[in-house]
């Protein structure tokens, strides 16, 4: 039963993450897309959910379970996102559908080593992001270091692996190069989110 509520809540946030990226996609500004992107992050957050890419950021911060506990995430994400994305071509928001298909054809176009790098910035800011939410004592910090996260991530184009999971199910971009850059995205997402956990223990230990 453990194992079921945290597949259902990565679901949700899987939906949650693909909120965001409709509301990014029916944006005309670049700016406003961006912030309001942040949204999903906020629904994870508050909501309790299950996101891979924050959840990874922890690994080495608990038992080896946890890594497991992380796979069954990604898996609900990716159906979250699928049920998310399939539903928007089902909605009179074909702009946003055209969108997605310009957007995921754009990161398909991109280098496999691009993609790695970007994904890996995308995490530190996710990492950020998701400790100034858990860790900054005070309110303000608190959601401002959420919604700094967030906005400068999908402001710089950097890849989420979630974002993209919705994305290429919107755009009807999904091929065996989407499912390959879909991992390297995830691999460049899980470097990316433990890299400052990892240099803090450094610190703990020999600083």
């Amino acid at each position: 039963m453990k194992k079921l509520v945290v597949f259902l809540y990565a679901v949700l946030a899987g939906v949650a993450i693909s909120i965001g990226g409709v509301v990014n996609l029916a944006s005309d500004s670049k700016p406003v897309g961006a912030a309001l992107f942040s949204v999903g992050l906020f629904a994870v957050c508050t909501l309790g959910l299950n996101l891979f890419t924050g959840k990874i950021c922890y690994v080495f911060d608990n038992p080896p379970a946890y890594a497991g506990d992380c796979a069954l995430i990604w898996l609900g994400n990716l159906a979250g996102a699928l049920l998310a994305g399939q539903a928007l071509r089902l909605t009179r928001l074909t702009g946003a559908v055209e969108k997605a298909a310009g957007l995921s054809q754009t990161k398909l176009s991109d280098g496999p080593l691009s993609i790695f790098l970007l994904a890996v910035f995308c995490n530190i800011l996710i990492f950020l992001a998701v400790e100034s939410y858990k860790n900054n004592p005070h309110q303000l910090g608190k959601y401002l270091g959420l919604f700094l996260g967030v906005v400068v991530f999908v402001a710089a184009g950097f890849e989420h692996c979630v974002a993209n999971m919705f994305y290429f199910t919107a755009g009807g971009a999904w091929s065996p190069q989407a499912a390959w850059y879909m991992v390297l995205m995830t691999l460049g997402n899980g470097v990316g989110g433990v890299i400052f956990p990892l240099c803090g223990k450094l610190k703990k230990r020999y600083g």
